[in-house]
């Protein structure tokens, strides 16, 4: 006898639709059981160290706006020409130092951030606040910024140690206040580096005004993280998202080569730095920057040649491209790369461990990228 599914017209007393009906009801429920225990499986698997076959997956570029800061940047903002607005849906802000939105809650809810983090594997996020960070406003409201975020922050970390550490933004533009707050960030629990961008309002990284920071930042160990602001290119990049899709790896290539040309790495040769975005250019250009130095008279002055200095930093996984990865990779060695999302920006990657499973790795190779690297790095 034919089936026909979903018809009536030739069903016996006990329907085949009742029959089929309730098998779909019965696997439906099958499925739904087994998925639960796997993502508990998951979950378990992330928080006691098994994914990654026994590294836990340590994401160091993660972004949080914390409550404080945000109200701060909301009732003080405007007095330097910078708003906050929030709704049920996110929240959005203009500052003279980037703005953006809207911004969905999950980059500051960290219930929200963990769900995302045990869906796709993740066991930690080093937090890090990203644009407009701090240095937009005056001496004093970017030391209570700085400190409105690092103590959001801290707070994160102290709720769940084993899933939050703090990346500490400073007030860079005043030297006594920013070693005051790092003094003070220094002691506090969860925080293992510096946050701070590819320029400081428009000041290269080699500025003098920045010295003393770099020697306090040594002196106590901590690694510091870039990340693009107020990016190159000014009206020409201001079509097609060009800020970004371009701004954004040459900044971090400008800030690399001022940090080395301007002897950043050789006056503090413990000094920690870590390019985003796979280095932006920095890798993909440093054979045009070798020649340079060879034949141009600007850049004799540096004892060797800036290729030496590539294993000086270390670097995220955001490339957006297999090929790119391993090349990167292949110039800087896998110990110096780090898992990042820039989570949860829509230029960064929902499954950021999708990518290393991708590359061509020895399980040490991947295990260093996945956790073993950040691990050492941020003492964890």
């Amino acid at each position: 006898m034919e089936t026909h599914f979903g018809c009536t017209c030739c069903e016996p007393a006990l329907s085949r639709r009742a029959l089929i009906q309730g098998g779909a009801a019965a696997s439906l429920a099958a499925v739904t059981t087994s998925r639960a225990a796997v993502a508990k499986t998951k979950v378990a698997a992330v928080k006691s160290g098994g994914a990654g076959g026994g590294v836990r997956p340590v994401d160091i570029h993660a972004h949080y706006y914390g409550p404080a800061y945000l109200d701060l940047l909301k009732n003080e903002g405007p007095r330097f020409n910078a708003s906050f607005t929030q709704d049920a849906t996110g929240f959005s802000f203009k500052t003279p130092a980037g703005s953006n939105g809207p911004l969905p809650s999950k980059f500051i809810d960290l219930k929200e951030r963990l769900a995302d983090m045990d869906a796709t594997g993740v066991a930690m996020h080093a937090l890090s606040l990203t644009t407009p960070m701090v240095n937009w406003a005056d001496g004093d409201l970017a030391l209570r910024l700085s400190r409105a975020w690092n103590d959001d922050a801290v707070a994160a970390h102290k709720a769940y140690p084993d899933r939050f550490v703090v990346l500490a933004m400073l007030p860079m533009l005043d030297p006594d206040r920013a070693i005051d707050e790092l003094d003070r960030v220094g002691k506090l629990p969860g925080v293992r580096g510096i946050y701070m961008g590819t320029n400081i309002d428009n000041r290269d990284l080699d500025d003098a005004l920045f010295e003393p920071m770099f020697s306090r930042i040594e002196a106590a160990d901590l690694p510091v993280f870039l990340h693009p602001l107020q990016t190159i290119g000014g009206k020409r990049l201001g079509v097609f998202y060009l800020n970004n899709l371009l701004g954004n790896p040459f900044d971090t290539a400008i800030a690399a080569c001022h940090l080395v040309f301007g002897g950043v790495m050789d006056r503090h040769p413990k000094l920690q730095v870590n390019l985003p975005h796979a280095g932006g250019a920095f890798p993909m250009l440093i054979g045009r920057i070798d020649h340079g130095w060879k034949v141009r008279s600007e850049t004799k002055h540096l004892a060797n040649a800036p290729s030496s200095y590539l294993r000086r930093f270390t670097y995220d996984t955001i490339s957006h491209s297999k090929p790119v990865m391993e090349f990167v990779i292949s110039q800087v060695g896998a110990d110096r790369v780090m898992i990042g999302s820039d989570y949860c920006f829509d230029m960064g990657y929902e499954r950021p461990l999708a990518l290393i499973e991708e590359l061509r790795l020895g399980t040490a190779q991947r295990n260093m990228i996945l956790g073993g690297t950040a691990a050492k790095l941020l003492k964890l």
